[in-house]
């Protein structure tokens, strides 16, 4: 009988959580033969909330055996289409079900996609400084898979929700490449004015090829290494928004609308750094 998965450690960083969580040091997923996804997705007729082999093996490395509430019951909802034309870009939605007080929030968020050759995308560090928290952003679906989000609340309680979305490709699509002097550049906006001490909505873009090591170069004809986006921290007037340890399950150019509080004028300020260890800035004076 194989030894029982333990459960992730609380204390660690978002590197070495990730590094825990694949057991393998600090190699991307797609290193790790055992939880590769299994040819031939999963059938047609799968359900939305239907399990999966690699989401109950990525449950064990992650939560171990704490419950998780799914269903009506579940404090967060997932949204993402049924079918999604283009797999590299798959547009999802994030809503959670209670609003950021001292008393109880979400203070985290894993962003998975079961089948993907790195099935973790993004974990989400956040605090209630994002006053409601929503958040969407673009995902790489590699073939039919379920995409899932797990909401961990300051209380200790895990909610999810999932979606079946059927694409493909979404890690072997080669990024457009006619700007690599744009590389780095992060930029923030605000889709309508500022609300004072409300939840308010800001967009921010890191231009990046986000590339996952699947994509073959039609001239050379070898694999482009991967080469992506790996934390980004947003913070406002000084004061942490989120912090996002991401992997190349995010798509091109990585872009995440959010919500926070602004109780007065400030900057809002994003901290970028990628898998070259290379670290970008990006700014937005607001009010």
């Amino acid at each position: 009988m194989p030894p029982p998965i333990k459960p992730l450690p609380l204390h660690l960083t978002h590197r070495q959580r990730r590094a825990f969580m694949l057991g393998v040091g600090a190699l991307p997923l797609a290193m790790a033969p055992s939880v590769r996804a299994a040819i031939g997705g999963l059938p047609s007729n799968t359900g939305p909330a239907d399990l999966s082999p690699e989401w109950e093996l990525l449950r064990g490395r992650i939560f171990g055996t704490r419950p998780i509430t799914t269903g009506a019951a579940s404090r967060v909802q997932l949204i993402a289409p049924l079918r999604a034309a283009y797999g590299a870009a798959v547009p999802v939605k994030i809503v959670s079900q209670l609003p950021q007080t001292p008393e109880l929030y979400v203070k985290r968020m894993h962003l998975l996609v079961d089948k993907n050759p790195s099935p973790l995308a993004a974990t989400l560090e956040l605090t209630p400084e994002v006053g409601q928290a929503d958040f969407e952003t673009r995902l790489r679906v590699d073939e039919y898979s379920h995409v899932r989000v797990v909401s961990e609340l300051s209380n200790g309680e895990l909610h999810m929700d999932s979606r079946y979305v059927k694409t493909s490709g979404g890690c072997s699509a080669p990024p457009n490449r006619d700007t690599p002097e744009l590389i780095g550049r992060t930029i923030f906006k605000l889709p309508g004015p500022p609300t004072m001490d409300a939840p308010t909505t800001a967009d921010v873009t890191v231009i990046h090829p986000n590339d996952t090591g699947f994509e073959l170069n039609n001239v050379t004809v070898m694999f482009i290494p991967s080469y992506f986006v790996r934390t980004i921290a947003v913070s406002y007037a000084g004061r942490k928004i989120f912090d996002a340890d991401l992997d190349f399950s995010i798509s091109e150019n990585p872009t995440w609308r959010f919500n926070f509080v602004p109780h007065g004028p400030g900057e809002l300020r994003a901290e970028v750094s990628d898998s070259k260890e290379q670290h970008f800035t990006g700014s937005l004076k607001v009010g």
